[in-house]
């Protein structure tokens, strides 16, 4: 229990800090429930955070009636990390790196937070969630359904956002789902 909590809090770091330091100054898009935040707070000025838990309640209700244990686990990430993007805002304002950097720090960051957290079967949002529960019923790796969601979060947020860096917000999801993958295919959820 210990393991699984400092493993949720220490992914939620990781996602809350690369969302802050590098996606929000440079104005880049991550994709899935994140980047659906990230799009309202660019276009509504909304809390990511908070959007990322309503926009996750869904997912969670899905999860509650088929898979409870992903529920119970993921309703932690989701809390924490959702918490911790709106508790670090502030840090966007600080300075802003070159935007190449950004996107691969970012992407880096981000992507082993959400290893992390699907480590022990949690995760930041409801994608992520909904990435694990159908990998966990078609043997496609995590990594990969994340990378296909990503890509239709990005392709909104171009349509939505005319300042957006999409390339650089692509280059970011790649970086993500490959850090997400080959971290994910070394350690194996916890039963």
């Amino acid at each position: 229990m210990l393991k699984k909590s400092v493993f949720i809090l220490f992914g939620s770091l990781l996602i809350a800090l690369g969302i802050n330091l590098f996606i929000i100054p440079n104005h880049l898009l991550d994709g899935g429930i994140i980047g659906i935040g990230l799009i309202a707070k660019y276009t509504l000025g909304l809390k990511p955070g908070l959007t990322i838990i309503v926009l996750s309640l869904p997912i969670y209700l899905f999860a509650w009636k088929y898979d409870r244990p992903y529920f119970y686990n993921g309703l932690h990430g989701l809390l924490i990390s959702s918490f911790f993007i709106d508790l670090f805002h502030p840090l966007s304002h600080i300075f802003s790196n070159p935007i190449l950097i950004s996107s691969i720090g970012g992407g880096i960051l981000i992507g082993i937070g959400i290893s992390f957290m699907l480590a022990t079967k949690s995760s930041a949002g409801g994608t992520d969630l909904l990435a694990l529960m159908i990998s966990k019923t078609t043997a496609i790796n995590v990594g990969i359904l994340i990378f296909i969601i990503d890509v239709i979060v990005i392709f909104l947020g171009w349509l939505l956002i005319p300042n957006a860096h999409i390339f650089y917000s692509g280059i970011m999801i790649v970086v993500v789902g490959i850090t997400t993958s080959v971290a994910t295919s070394i350690t194996k959820p916890n039963s």
